[in-house]
């Protein structure tokens, strides 16, 4: 009869958890799989309603996105107001933490969970904001979208093409107390979209060019909807303690044995689980609590659980002394509705001996359904083996039964010449059986209960010193004595075993535990691999080589070269493959099974980091799926720490490059002010001198002095336009322009430079007006063509052409000189970057023109991309988003 009381363990926890969530404030997440779907909506409407209702309601910090109807809903909410920022000499709106804890109402509506705080405010993200204010008992409610979450980064990268940089721990929504999804069909969407109620309208078709595309939108939902599953399914798991299987959802269990008959059920089991969309598990019950000690059953339902996991199974050994109640007792702890078991071909005595596993699983199962499946043996080809040694029987564990057996005679002897009762004789004779269990095993003990029945009655019933008994009172004491000394024994060496699995399961824990301890006290790649080394080695045994990637492909091997693991070449090609796709190989596997070692990649939280290689001792170890899985445990482990610490050279290298970058600045910034005055002072004094001066080598000098004092304000002019634009201090002053004349306006400005050069402008004309700072756009040009002419030849032609796309236009600016070198098409952009070739001259720039293009372009919405034309020489293509022109009112 099983036990139905609740696991106060269980009770203890759910009690703790219930007691914290009343200390801390509620959070209400409303979810969502993009921008417009309605969250913010839906989060007012409701807010509304528990205002209605009494509640005291504050709108800490909510974005209308200048949206009439969400607006209209924030009238009559009570608004905390903005906190002013200010960032780079621009006045940032962010949430004010501090006046919504003083305030400290009931509800508080905090939207845009995954903001970024800008620099000043207390927590560097918003999420951080809201568990302080939940840490003061304010209830929070708040909204998200899929594609903020930290796990799913690169999923989102991989769909949509963009990185998004925004993200919220996955724990923030794990922990909230409510979850609301927000959906809306992307047709629907698309709509909103179109009729400007998400973006405005020059936003709204770049959005639905990139972005807001049909079939992105389709993922995303299918992921948003995936989360809210996972999460209604563990609300169900954790109001379904305690209580039979709740059929939410189809999960599946199949009993695993070492009979032949199993990888039928297996195979069943699959089709199965397949057919209902479900979960599976594979289970096998060690009613001894060890392994099985025949290395033929140890190796066949090794061979098992292997080919459940190829199936995709989730595999587990349960100890237990039933097999039937261990079985439902796990079913219930995992929501199985089903469970698949073998016919059982047993002879009828030893089903009424040990009772029957399908009648008791069919007596006790409850709502749990249980499918009975006849198996047919399957007979698998095996290799060759030389024949069997027949294995010697360890006699020395009997003879050790037999001296304890002779012992208890000679002190029931001495009981006997003390007159003691017979009773206590047979107590000795039970001791000794106990003593034999727990120190020899079962073999022993059960040998020293028939062999003390035995001497009992040759030695102390009458007649003495035969086996014949006169009395039959006797045989009913033989026959007590024996079950007796036999269940003793049967106990006594199940809790030996099973203290001896408890002694594996607390070694497995200290492995783990060791492991982890020793890979949070060390740093740096090199430590952090010697010592995962010597501590598989201490685990395992055997040898260990680690292989990390070098490049985003090529492994090296990085400990083990003096391993045999090292010295073959085949296992370099094993390593790589399992690098590649992400699986195991090697010994144990039906992948590459000619390598002399086990190979697991060390899979982190973004990307294969390396593999793992190992060499057990003795080889049949890892056949232990417990051992399996530990492995694969310390491998995991040993990831998580390879990425923690280049996850912290990384973070440190990208502080060191933020602080040198930001002194470069100031110091550019500083030292091009002090530079514009001079240069000013030098252009117009040597302008000046070139109109009084007639002497021709006067001229030439002070025409250098001009020209050479231009080159250099320009160039002093890029550093400070270069120095706002990082910071975001440089304001756009868009106007609607024609291009022909910022084009002109550019060609003027270097008029020298493009002197004795033809430039050949391709305007359509029914090119549209372009949105943009004017000024800007001007540099732009200006530094393409200067930069054009800096490395053609002279005389060369230089072309400027228009054409207008669907959402974009676009304007080339090519040459005829030697083009780009290969590689440098995405480099040219970047800061201070100089490409190899010099100009004819033999100046060279300092790598900001192209640079400060690029910016100029992205401020804007656009791009810039450079490439090399087919007839030679090298071009540069502009993309500028394309917009409505204002309709100009005329008088009729």
């Amino acid at each position: 009869m099983s036990d139905k009381r609740p696991n106060p363990d269980e009770l203890l926890a759910r009690v703790a958890r219930e007691e914290a969530r009343t200390q801390r404030g509620k959070l209400k997440i409303f979810f969502g799989y993009a921008a417009g779907v309605g969250k913010t909506y839906a989060m007012l409407e409701a807010a509304r309603r528990e205002k209605a209702a009494g509640v005291d309601v504050v709108a800490g910090y909510v974005e209308s996105h200048e949206r009439a109807e969400t607006e209209a809903l924030l009238n009559g909410l009570e608004q905390l107001p903005f906190k002013q920022v200010e960032y780079r000499n621009v006045a940032l709106r962010e949430f004010d933490l501090d006046a919504a804890l003083a305030r400290k109402p009931t509800l508080l509506l905090v939207d845009e969970l995954a903001h970024t705080n800008a620099e000043g405010c207390r927590h560097a993200k918003r999420w951080q904001d809201v568990e302080e204010l939940q840490a003061a008992g304010i209830e929070v409610w708040t909204t998200l979208n899929v594609q903020h979450l930290e796990s799913l980064n690169d999923v989102i990268a991989q769909i949509t093409g963009v990185v998004v940089r925004e993200t919220v721990p996955d724990t923030v929504l794990e922990r909230a107390d409510e979850l609301e999804l927000i959906d809306l069909t992307p047709e629907e969407l698309e709509e909103r979209l179109q009729a400007g109620k998400v973006y405005r309208n020059a936003q709204a078709e770049r959005a639905l060019g990139h972005f807001f595309q049909k079939t992105k939108l389709a993922a995303l939902r299918e992921l948003s909807m995936r989360q809210s599953a996972d999460r209604l399914r563990r609300d169900v798991e954790q109001a379904r303690t305690g209580a039979a299987p709740w059929a939410t959802n189809e999960r599946l269990l199949v009993c695993i044995s070492p009979s032949p008959t199993t990888p039928r059920l297996i195979r069943t089991a699959k089709r199965m689980a397949q057919a209902m969309g479900a979960e599976w598990l594979a289970v096998c019950v060690d009613r001894q609590g060890a392994v099985p000690t025949p290395a033929a059953v140890r190796e066949r339902l090794s061979s098992h659980f292997h080919l459940a996991e190829q199936l995709g199974a989730e595999t587990h050994t349960l100890v237990g002394e039933g097999v039937a109640q261990t079985i439902l007792e796990y079913a219930r702890t995992r929501n199985v509705t089903k469970i698949i078991v073998g016919k059982t071909a047993q002879p009828w005595w030893r089903r009424w001996w040990d009772g029957a596993v399908v009648d008791e699983l069919l007596e006790h199962s409850g709502d749990i359904d249980v499918y009975v499946i006849r198996g047919e043996a399957e007979t698998t080809p095996r290799p060759l083996k030389a024949p069997a040694v027949p294995r010697a029987v360890a006699w020395p564990p009997y003879a050790w039964a037999a001296l304890v057996i002779a012992l208890c005679v000679l002190v029931s002897v001495g009981f006997r010449s003390l007159g003691l009762a017979e009773g206590n004789i047979v107590m000795v004779f039970l001791l000794g059986v106990v003593v034999t269990a727990t120190r020899l095993g079962r073999g022993p003990a059960i040998f020293a209960s028939i062999a003390g029945v035995l001497t009992f009655d040759f030695v102390f019933v009458p007649p003495q010193l035969s086996f014949t008994v006169h009395d039959a009172q006797y045989v009913l004491t033989f026959a007590v004595m024996l079950a007796v000394g036999l269940l003793i024994s049967t106990l006594t060496a199940r809790l030996r075993d099973q203290l001896k699995v408890s002694q594996q399961q607390e070694l497995r824990t200290a492995s783990l535990y060791r492991l982890t301890k020793q890979l949070g006290e060390v740093s740096g790649i090199e430590f952090l691999l010697q010592s995962a080394s010597a501590q598989l080695r201490g685990i395992f045994g055997g040898e260990v080589a680690l292989y990390l990637r070098e490049a985003k492909t090529t492994l090296r091997l990085r400990t083990g070269q003096t391993t045999s693991l090292a010295k073959l070449p085949v296992n370099d090609v094993v390593a790589q493959w399992v690098a590649d796709r992400e699986q195991p190989a090697g010994l144990g596997t039906d992948t590459l099974p000619n390598a002399t070692g086990l190979f697991l990649p060390l899979a982190g939280s973004r990307r294969v980091l390396g593999v793992l290689a190992i060499r057990p001792e003795p080889l049949d170890r890892l056949q232990d799926p417990e051992q399996r899985r530990l492995l694969e445990s310390c491998a995991s482990l040993i990831a998580l720490s390879l990425e923690r610490d280049q996850s912290i050279l990384e973070a440190h290298e990208a502080q060191v490059s933020a602080r040198t970058e930001q002194l470069r600045s100031s110091l550019l910034s500083s030292v091009s002010h002090d530079l514009r005055t001079p240069l000013a002072t030098i252009a117009g004094a040597g302008a000046s001198l070139l109109e009084r001066d007639s002497t021709p080598g006067n001229r030439e000098l002070l025409q250098s002095i001009v020209e050479e004092a231009s080159r250099l304000t320009r160039l002093v002019e890029n550093l400070l336009d270069m120095t706002r634009l990082e910071s975001g201090a440089l304001g756009l002053n868009r106007q609607w322009h024609v291009l022909e004349e910022i084009v002109g306006s550019a060609r003027h400005v270097l008029r020298r430079e493009l002197a004795g050069r033809k430039v050949r402008v391709s305007i359509p004309a029914e090119f549209p007006l372009i949105h943009v700072d004017g000024v800007l756009l001007e540099q732009v040009f200006i530094n393409l063509l200067e930069n054009a002419t800096r490395y053609t030849p002279a005389g060369s032609e230089l072309t400027l052409a228009a054409r207008v796309g669907d959402t974009a236009v676009e304007i080339e600016v090519g040459d005829e000189g030697p083009g780009l070198p290969a590689g440098d098409e995405g480099r040219i952009f970047d800061k201070f970057y100089r490409g190899k070739r010099e100009s004819p001259d033999g100046r060279r720039g300092v790598g900001l023109g192209l640079a400060i293009c690029k910016a100029v372009l992205q401020v804007h919405g656009g791009s810039i991309a450079a490439s090399n034309r087919p007839g030679g020489g090298a071009s540069f293509t502009l993309s500028l988003p394309r917009e409505s022109p204002p309709q100009v009112a005329l008088d009729e």
